[in-house]
């Protein structure tokens, strides 16, 4: 690009950019500085048009005034304005970072017939701004999932991948004891019939940032997050963008939701007036089904369900699960496979000889709890290796009297 034709001088400081953002400010007496960061940006979180420079760096003020600029509006400029751009944008790369982790945006490939090399329209002819980010290649680590361990580590040749989801519940009448959640427990049980293990459940106050640090925390924890209630148009429904904050994107509105929920409320839905026509910008994808009225909401990793009672939960989970189907998440996740036993032993009887096996068998989860106190200890084993499961039953009854554990349903 010519800076002369800018009316602009252009210096070269080869520092990395905290180093080199002192050596400036050193130099010259610079207060602001002006940025091209956009909302969706990775490092545009909790700024604001004027943001002071964050606590450790060189003091100065941040002037951001594209911030709120949407994709549209960003190549509309370019085009209107005939300001030169990278030729890189014409080649199908919508988002540019290293050579590392850039490709051109596969939504822009010109099917090709004839095998030969794969073209691209230019980035200005992407349909959807919010999946600017998806030429950025994912950096998925090589290591294998965490299996269910009893919290131990092995490299046991018996352990299988196990796909692991969190669960959060948005409300405060959740927390304040007016309400009973069902939905935790209908939705455990049916992660766990498809061999998805819960790691943690989780109920948050109806704030958006108390929404934002839980899916940040679970997100980056989990292969998915499944999270529910706070959707909607009250004061209280947060949830939505909670989402948007925690992944550092802003709400845009988005006209393919807009038109079902015109379709659903009238025409009292407007992209300017109902706020349930804006979602997370650049992560959201919207899985239609004709058996609901709008589609579910998901953005990367994180499922956010409309359901607010059993029977609904019930309806999306069916959906759902044919969306992932579709995404072959469900050929990963192997089902779990259970068996439980129960004694009269006591708890001190069985504490020593329980925690050998689970020594012994750490790709299974063993535990042990009771219906009532005066009730049989009750002893289960998942896993997804059936000869596993019944090596451990076996090992435990061996520690044991003959007929001291029995095998219920």
């Amino acid at each position: 690009m010519n800076f002369d034709s800018f009316k602009l001088q252009m210096d070269i400081i080869r520092l990395d950019l905290k180093a080199g953002l002192e050596a400036l400010l050193k130099a010259m007496p610079i207060r602001a500085i002006f940025l091209g960061v956009r909302i969706g940006d990775p490092t545009a979180v909790g700024q604001e048009q004027f943001s002071p420079s964050s606590t450790g760096w060189p003091p100065f003020m941040r002037v951001n005034p594209i911030l709120d600029w949407s994709y549209r509006d960003i190549w509309a400029f370019l085009l209107t304005c005939k300001v030169r751009y990278c030729s890189l944008y014409d080649q199908g790369y919508t988002s540019i970072g290293s050579i590392h982790d850039t490709v051109p945006n596969a939504l822009l490939s010109i099917g090709n017939a004839n095998n030969v090399e794969e073209k691209f329209k230019p980035a200005y002819l992407l349909p959807d701004g919010r999946l600017e980010r998806a030429g950025r290649i994912k950096n998925f680590s090589s290591r294998p999932l965490s299996a269910i361990s009893n919290g131990l580590k092995s490299e046991d040749g018996h352990r299988k991948c196990t796909l692991t989801a969190s669960v959060i519940a948005v409300g405060d009448e959740i927390l304040f004891g007016t309400v009973e959640d069902r939905l935790a427990l209908t939705l455990c049980r049916k992660l766990h019939s498809i061999g998805l293990a819960v790691s943690q459940f989780a109920v948050t106050k109806s704030d958006v940032d108390s929404v934002a640090e839980e899916v940040e925390r679970q997100k980056s924890r989990n292969d998915m997050v499944f999270i529910y209630g706070g959707v909607g148009p009250l004061h209280s429904d947060v949830t939505v963008a909670g989402v948007a904050k925690a992944f550092g994107v802003r709400m845009a509105p988005d006209e393919e939701f807009e038109e079902y929920l015109r379709h659903l409320i009238g025409e009292k839905c407007t992209g300017d007036r109902n706020e349930m026509a804006q979602l997370p910008e650049g992560i959201t994808e919207l899985l239609h089904h004709e058996q609901l009225l709008v589609p579910l909401i998901k953005c990367q990793n994180v499922i956010i369900l409309t359901a607010t009672n059993v029977a609904e939960m019930d309806q999306e989970w069916d959906c759902l699960i044919e969306f992932m189907r579709s995404d072959s998440l469900l050929v990963a996740a192997e089902p779990f496979i259970s068996k439980r036993l129960a004694t009269t032993l006591s708890d001190v009887e069985a504490v020593h000889p329980l925690s050998e096996i689970c020594i012994e068998f750490p790709d299974l989860y063993i535990g042990g709890y009771r219906e009532s106190r005066k009730g049989p200890l009750l002893v289960t084993f998942e896993g997804k290796d059936q000869e596993r499961i019944n090596a451990a039953v076996e090992a435990l009854c061996k520690k044991f009297q003959p007929g001291s554990f029995s095998e219920v349903n």
